[in-house]
């Protein structure tokens, strides 16, 4: 199933996603440090959304108290929680 979340406190305006029974399938962010958002998206590729959610969730970006990767976790989360209904 195919997700959109739009990011807050990000340079990154929206994270769509992509999850088949837990597991992410493609993510893609929109804006936000080209290079490193499209290394986290090859990285978490084929990983468990919850394993993924329990090493991000949290992260900050220099004095922001979120970041690309924690906005990540919370679009997973959501996914997660959506897909359980």
């Amino acid at each position: 199933m195919t997700y959109t979340y739009k990011t807050s406190g990000t340079c990154s305006t929206q994270i769509d996603l992509e999850l088949e029974d837990g597991i992410i399938q493609a993510v893609a962010f929109t804006g936000g440090c080209n290079g490193n958002l499209k290394g986290i998206c090859q990285l978490v590729r084929g990983q468990s959304a919850q394993e993924v959610i329990d090493k991000l969730e949290g992260t900050v970006c220099g004095n922001k108290a979120t970041s690309c990767p924690d906005q990540l976790s919370k679009a997973l989360r959501l996914a997660l929680e959506e897909s359980a209904k």
